[in-house]
């Protein structure tokens, strides 16, 4: 089972990588590969014309190939919430959560992402053209195996960018030089309410496989629901994790970050949560009709979602 992710460096898609490297897809008696296949919108047309077998990104991004929900359904969720931060440079007079800062800066993000930014911004009273917020790419960034946030912090340092938008292990990174600091972790409440659950990190497979590999795809939920369970009881196996497949730099720090996640390493998608994404959906014009909780989620793999260690 081929995975892809759009950043392989992150705690967001975390959980379907240590999957692999922990043994939990070996388990279930399935051979799975997560490899990094950026950005996320070219993950899920890889997904669409069968060259990966599933994608781990965010779960607004399957409709930017698959329109209406129409043949690509959500199995379980990696991590719940938004999960980019947005760091501004250290030097910025910016109080953390005043969004009203970002006025005339230039902000880093990739396609994907950009769109949760873009609605947060919109969501806190931010005018893009009027109040001169520039959303750009990070310098890099699309050159093969490279790590967003990684990248992100760098231009930061060099003065390339003025903030960016990225996972935590990013702007950990930004922080931990000193040359960033965080402005919004909307999943720990900074800014506006709705940006808490515009989208979270999901495990997104075809309707076609789903229909002839039913048993592969149980396979892979389960391995996500019990290495969830694995880090949430010991978390220090994320730094196996991280030295394994992180750059020495992510992976010192990879053990933190991922104990201070742990709260967000639950399966379930509620439906609540669905709904919030298909407004966050509608909002971005990716959506244009309101559909039910089941053809958005793989409802037949609910069950797994409560399976115990």
């Amino acid at each position: 089972m081929r995975i892809a992710v759009p950043d392989l460096v992150t705690n967001s898609y975390f959980p379907a990588l240590a999957a692999e490297e922990l043994g939990w897809y070996a388990s279930e008696g399935i051979e799975a590969h997560v490899e990094l296949l950026a950005p996320a919108p070219r993950a899920m047309a890889a997904l669409r014309e069968g060259m990966v077998d599933a994608v781990a990104a965010g779960a607004h991004t399957p409709l930017t190939v698959f329109p209406q929900w129409h043949g690509a359904k959500l199995v379980v969720a990696l991590a719940q919430g938004t999960p980019w931060l947005l760091v501004l440079r250290a030097d910025l007079a910016a109080q953390r959560g005043d969004l009203q800062a970002v006025k005339g800066l230039r902000l880093g993000a990739v396609p994907g992402p950009d769109d949760a930014l873009r609605r947060l911004l919109v969501d806190a009273g931010i005018e893009l053209a009027a109040d001169d917020v520039r959303i750009v790419p990070v310098p890099g960034a699309d050159a093969p195996g490279a790590s967003f946030g990684v990248l992100a912090a760098q231009a930061l340092e060099a003065h390339q960018l003025d903030g960016f938008w990225a996972n935590a292990l990013g702007s950990e990174t930004a922080v931990g030089r000193g040359v960033g600091k965080i402005l919004v972790d909307v999943r720990r409440g900074d800014g506006p309410i709705a940006a808490q659950h515009y989208t979270f990190s999901a495990l997104v497979t075809t309707e076609a496989l789903i229909a002839d590999e039913p048993d592969t795809v149980a396979a892979a939920v389960r391995a996500i629901v019990q290495v969830q369970h694995a880090l949430r009881a010991d978390p220090i196996q994320a730094a196996e994790v991280g030295r394994r497949r992180f750059p020495p730099d992510a992976a010192a720090m990879v053990e933190t970050l991922i104990t201070r996640d742990l709260p967000f390493y639950d399966p379930a998608i509620s439906a609540p949560v669905v709904e919030a994404l298909n407004r966050f959906a509608r909002h971005l014009g990716l959506l244009d009709i309101i559909v039910p909780y089941e053809q958005v989620v793989a409802t037949r793999f609910c069950s797994l979602w409560q399976t115990e260690p």
